[in-house]
């Protein structure tokens, strides 16, 4: 039997592998240690470098599907990321699987406009540059027919265990204990926020899909021209609590960043929360007929997961 891999074990690797156990699919899911916290009923989880192509090959080589959902720590992507993905690619040469990867926005740079997938890659940052230069890179390897590709981009997400994103733990949790949420940048500007769940789905559709092969594509959102004092305001109404927040600018984003590197590494990315950052998720729904969840709904299941999980922090 086919098996569906999937590449790391973070947030959507786990979304991923959830979606596809309830279609009742075969899944294999890589990490380096071989172990995970509430793993996912019925998946195997196999431990392996995928630094190194060999091993690559090795745990995908009975895969129909492969979802590249793996990422250095946020403060080694520059050097750390091309690398990954060169021996992802080259495990992955000539092989029958079909690769799902799993992008962001960075690319596109500054959003004049909402971004399209025909959006120009305008990348002024040193991590736009490599989220632009890997996906390039992924589909010159498809159009030369090294390994079928596609992908799937969304904006920063929130979800169950989507702990590290701008509305994650460091929202949910304070918020939880009656404190005021960590925010940065212009609460009163709209930002688009990826339920996880969504990105899941979204990448096992195109995964199934002839005809998303060799294209990017965005996961679709519910209200994508949100603000984030819209956002604390719905997640405390739900917690039955009041809507407190406090946002931090580049200024504390520097000095944050002098102990926490993934801080430090935040600020050139603050223009995203400085002026309007909306996404256009047309092309996905007409083509696939795909909705994003209600953001009610979507805040209310992330809320029940948080409630359950405070103990992590």
């Amino acid at each position: 039997m086919s098996v569906h891999v999937v590449l790391g074990t973070g947030a959507i690797g786990r979304a991923t592998a959830h979606v596809l156990r309830a279609r009742g699919e075969s899944v294999r899911m890589i990490n380096r240690s071989g172990h995970m916290a509430e793993l996912p009923d019925g998946v195997e989880i196999v431990a392996a470098d995928l630094y190194d192509a060999k091993n690559v090959r090795a745990v995908t080589a009975d895969a129909c599907a492969v979802y590249q959902t793996a990422q250095p720590e946020y403060h080694q992507w520059v050097e750390r990321f091309p690398p990954l993905q060169r021996a992802i690619i080259e495990g992955m040469t000539g092989s029958n699987a079909k690769l799902v990867l799993v992008e962001n926005m960075y690319m596109y740079g500054i959003a004049s406009a909402p971004l399209t997938e025909a959006t120009p890659h305008m990348a002024h940052t040193r991590k736009g540059r490599v989220r632009s230069e890997i996906s390039q890179a992924a589909f010159a390897a498809h159009l030369a027919g090294h390994v079928r590709v596609t992908s799937v981009r969304g904006s920063d997400y929130f979800g169950p265990w989507g702990l590290t994103s701008m509305l994650g733990e460091r929202t949910f949790i304070p918020l939880l204990k009656g404190k005021a949420a960590n925010l940065i940048g212009n609460v009163d500007v709209p930002h688009t926020q990826t339920y996880i769940p969504d990105f899941a789905r979204a990448m096992v559709i195109v995964a199934e899909s002839d005809m998303a092969d060799g294209h990017a594509w965005h996961v679709p959102n519910d209200r994508p021209d949100i603000t984030q004092r819209e956002m604390v305001t719905m997640i405390a109404r739900e917690m039955g609590v009041e809507p407190r927040f406090q946002a931090m600018g580049r200024t504390m984003m520097r000095i944050a960043g002098w102990f926490i590197p993934a801080a430090h590494e935040m600020v050139e990315m603050a223009y995203e929360f400085e002026q309007p950052f909306v996404v256009d998720s047309r092309r996905f729904e007409t083509t696939f007929g795909m909705r994003a969840t209600p953001m009610p709904e979507a805040i209310a299941q992330t809320v029940a997961w948080y409630k359950t999980h405070a103990h992590i922090k």
